[in-house]
């Protein structure tokens, strides 16, 4: 098993961070962006990675009162992860994405992985400032 984690600080309330992350029919503005969720029947999903230019099942499940992502395949169990979200004093957050991977045919390597949660977390970022500033203005 191969296990990966980033954090970034956010200028916003965690709440409006959870809101941000968790909202399903904006997930590509902020995934990597080889990879599409499809909703299903919740919590089950369908993501595409054009990577491989293929569908898996998934699961993905939200606990806001835990400010908590948590998501992984459904009948391979290729790899799982999650997102937290916690308030820091000065009333930014703190978000960190962990991704562990089960099967080393899945992982696509430490490399790439660091790029890709780097990059999320940055458009993450970039989606919570828009709609912060849109909320302000």
């Amino acid at each position: 098993m191969t296990e990966y984690e980033r954090s970034r600080t956010m200028p916003a309330h965690p709440e409006q961070v959870f809101d941000q992350a968790a909202n399903v029919g904006q997930l590509d503005t902020w995934l990597p962006r080889d990879l599409h969720v499809e909703p299903e029947d919740p919590p089950a999903v369908t993501v595409h990675e054009d990577r491989t230019d293929q569908d898996t099942s998934a699961l993905l499940s939200a606990r806001p009162e835990q400010m908590r992502l948590e998501w992984g395949t459904r009948d391979q169990g290729s790899y799982a992860g999650w997102l937290q979200v916690a308030g820091l004093d000065s009333g930014a957050s703190e978000v960190t994405v962990h991704l562990s991977f089960f099967d080393e045919g899945h992982d696509p390597g430490q490399s790439a992985v660091a790029d890709a949660l780097d990059s999320s977390l940055r458009r993450l970022e970039e989606q919570v400032r828009m709609r912060t500033d849109n909320a302000a203005g």
